[in-house]
């Protein structure tokens, strides 16, 4: 198998390819404490605490914490705020359903200076010998609270093929979402395969998320799970992968929407770019998991710029010959850029206009509207 560049586990956590998603500067900023001496910004700090439910967490010592998982610990109960400095904090967090209302904002308002990492995959050995993680199990970051909000995080799981050959549990989640009402705004999610698990607790769970504003990249199933999920402004980006000898590279959704819920992935206004070769990634493939039968998955593309690196003739393909693509709710909408040119009608199913009428954010999150606040 060939090696990825020595310089790709620094590039996952640095790339400026967010940078026009997340309207910052031209410059990529490193992950890392910026000068000065108020690491928590507009935030306050121990010193001058915003409320009684604000936790500080400082890789460098100049907060409450210094790691993301002792503050949410120290969080018991519902509505806390956790403010976290520039860094990188290398660890595994879990926010358990009984701490809900929990936000997490990166004090630099800048995704790229704050970055919560790790590097489990699905195939890697638990320490204590009962077995390997298993997808949901390698993820960097998992929330299963109701009404979680983050801003400004970086989440990524910077596990490589290239430096475990051989390996089938390739799988490396960098955030897996459960809760009702989860929201991220300007955030990143990096990885490979399965980066985003935007998911619900379970089958019964309509779980509702947002994200806007963010920037997402991977290459196989990269943004996958049973939430209804909307995704606003956000930029996904299909990475090169030098192990395969052609196409295709990979997939970008895999969502595995429950067969009772009226509602999967929206993504709107929103774009697709590539460092792959044209027509090397497939938009989507449905996910219908041995656990869920009757799953009918559900995507709706509208409005958003597919490149080149999207296969326009074939953007769909299955994962399983006996669940075909065409009997899903794949859906597209004014969709614009070479990956979405329309050649084989067939092969790209679209909305009529008032079929979009009822393909919006409002009607997929109902009475939730996390778009109104902190713009």
């Amino acid at each position: 198998m060939h090696r990825a560049a020595p310089s790709r586990r620094g590039f996952l956590l640095t790339t400026a390819g967010a940078v026009a998603a997340l309207g910052a500067t031209a410059a990529p900023a490193a992950a890392g404490p910026r000068p000065g001496p108020r690491p928590f910004g507009r935030y306050g700090s121990p010193a001058a605490r915003r409320t009684p439910r604000t936790l500080y967490v400082d890789p460098h010592g100049r907060g409450d914490f210094t790691s993301v998982q002792a503050a949410v610990d120290a969080a018991r109960g519902d509505g806390w705020t956790l403010v976290l400095a520039p860094g990188t904090y290398r660890e595994t967090v879990s926010v358990d359903a009984d701490r809900a209302g929990a936000s997490w904002i990166g004090a630099s308002r800048d995704a790229r200076d704050v970055v919560i990492v790790f590097d489990n995959a699905a195939g890697t050995p638990k320490p204590d010998g009962s077995g390997t993680y298993g997808t949901s199990g390698s993820a960097t970051t998992t929330v299963r609270a109701d009404g979680f909000t983050a801003r400004w995080i970086t989440f990524a799981n910077d596990w490589l093929r290239a430096d475990h050959p051989g390996w089938t549990g390739t799988q490396a989640v960098a955030l897996k979402a459960m809760g009702d009402r989860t929201a991220f705004h300007h955030c990143r999610f990096l990885g490979h395969q399965d980066t985003l698990y935007a998911d619900s607790r379970d089958l019964g769970h309509f779980a509702r998320q947002y994200y806007a504003h963010c920037h997402v990249e991977g290459d196989v199933d990269f943004v996958f799970g049973r939430a209804t999920a909307v995704f606003e402004h956000c930029h996904f980006r299909t990475l090169l992968r030098t192990d395969l000898p052609g196409a295709p590279h990979g997939f970008v959704f895999a969502p595995s929407t429950a067969g009772a819920n009226p509602r999967g992935y929206l993504v709107t206004h929103g774009s697709v770019g590539s460092e792959a070769p044209d027509g090397y990634y497939k938009l989507a493939r449905p996910w219908v998991p041995s656990s869920d039968v009757t799953a009918r998955p559900m995507l709706t593309v509208r409005e958003t710029r597919l490149g080149a690196g999207i296969d326009a003739v074939a953007p769909y393909a299955d994962m399983r010959e006996t669940y075909p693509w065409q009997q899903q709710r794949f859906r597209e909408y004014r969709n614009t850029g070479p990956g979405a040119a329309v050649t084989v009608p067939e092969n790209r199913p679209q909305l009529t206009r008032a079929e979009a009428a009822s393909h919006t954010r409002e009607a997929y999150l109902g009475d939730w509207r996390p778009y109104t606040r902190h713009r």
